[in-house]
């Protein structure tokens, strides 16, 4: 069998397989309550063989959401919405896992098939919170600068969201600390100016997330794995660098994070980012060999012969993808096919085997 779809275990949780669905935000959400749509949408993804569904970035409060659409956890309506899309994640064999966030100055956005631009607040914008009262771009309204109640309220909205996430049945959680979103504004010095104990030197602009995981850590169960998405890069002079995420990597492997999901850029609208299959790849591999952590490899992540190179040259232990997901619910079943390895489908499914 390829490395692809050996299983992989991460404390008491086993995935069938490595292959995770990354978290891809659907905008489908009313008041960010799951639907038809999310049930169908990440349920496909499970009979299509997955073993990891990374549900898309879901807010922990109302105004950490990217758009009004988003979906949240901040209540018990929410939480008891997505019970039926995690049982039938786990009826057909996939691991249900759960991205928790929080997009601080990029919240408030129209959905991405109306532009995505920042929405005023008589079209259903509201005030954002950053470390910094510094706009994601010049011509949007500047963000509120958290304040020490502020920041508190993160913490505390990041943990009543964990207890929720583990109350709905998720076997998986990962923090959101990527694309530029709160606590990636924290980490890096082009949306951080802050001169008290959050910001400068990079002990203090890693203080949030290190408080926001701690506080996770407490309500999730020790039993249970704990992912963190970053940006490795912000792609820019100045910005968050790789050198800075081995750091920050080793730093969080022994806070009780479990596997370093590796993303980049998001952090400002001008970073010249080169997209190509694969492209970022060599961070999850510097990660997973100089921190000494299990690494996640994401981006342009597209036929099943690259994702099993990833694996047998050791620059990471999974594989997430995301358009090709959207394009190709399968993807899982099709690639165990080209590679050769004989996996298990779906029993109304078998005549097309």
């Amino acid at each position: 069998m390829s490395l692809l779809f050996e299983p992989l275990s991460l404390r008491s949780v086993t995935l069938r397989n490595r292959i995770g669905i990354s978290p891809m935000c659907q905008y489908s959400a009313l008041d960010g309550v799951a639907n038809h749509w999310h049930l169908v949408h990440l349920g496909s993804r499970a009979v299509g063989g997955a073993g990891l569904i990374m549900q898309e970035a879901t807010s922990v409060s109302p105004e950490g959401r990217i758009s009004p659409a988003d979906l949240g956890l901040y209540d018990e309506i929410q939480m008891e919405a997505l019970k039926p899309v995690v049982e039938f994640i786990k009826l057909h064999g996939a691991t249900p896992g759960i991205q928790l966030a929080h997009a601080g100055r990029k919240a408030g956005c129209a959905v991405s098939w109306k532009g995505g631009g920042k929405l005023p607040t008589e079209k259903g914008g509201w005030q954002t919170v950053a470390p910094s009262a510094i706009s994601f771009k010049p011509d949007e309204t500047s963000p509120r600068a958290l304040d020490a109640a502020g920041i508190q309220k993160v913490i505390d909205d990041f943990r009543a969201a964990t207890s929720r996430a583990l109350e709905a049945g998720y076997e998986v959680v990962e923090i959101h600390a990527a694309h530029g979103y709160l606590l990636h504004q924290f980490l890096s010095p082009l949306s951080n100016n802050r001169t008290d104990d959050y910001g400068g030197r990079f002990e203090n602009r890693v203080r949030l997330l290190l408080q926001v995981l701690e506080a996770v850590r407490g309500v999730w169960p020790e039993n249970l794995p704990l992912l963190v998405r970053i940006s490795a890069t912000d792609w820019m002079e100045g910005g968050w660098n790789p050198e800075e995420s081995v750091k920050l990597s080793a730093i969080l492997k022994t806070r009780g994070v479990d596997m370093i999901d590796c993303s980049s850029g998001g952090l400002v609208p001008d970073a010249v980012i080169p997209f190509e299959p694969g492209y970022q790849v060599a961070f999850a591999h510097q990660i997973k060999h100089q921190a000494g952590i299990p690494t996640a490899a994401v981006g342009l992540i597209t036929t099943a012969q690259q994702a099993e190179e990833i694996l047998s040259s050791e620059k990471a232990d999974l594989i997430l993808i995301g358009r090709a997901s959207l394009d190709d619910p399968h993807f899982p079943l099709h690639a165990a096919r080209i590679l050769g390895s004989d996996v298990q489908w779906p029993l109304q499914y078998l005549r097309a085997k």
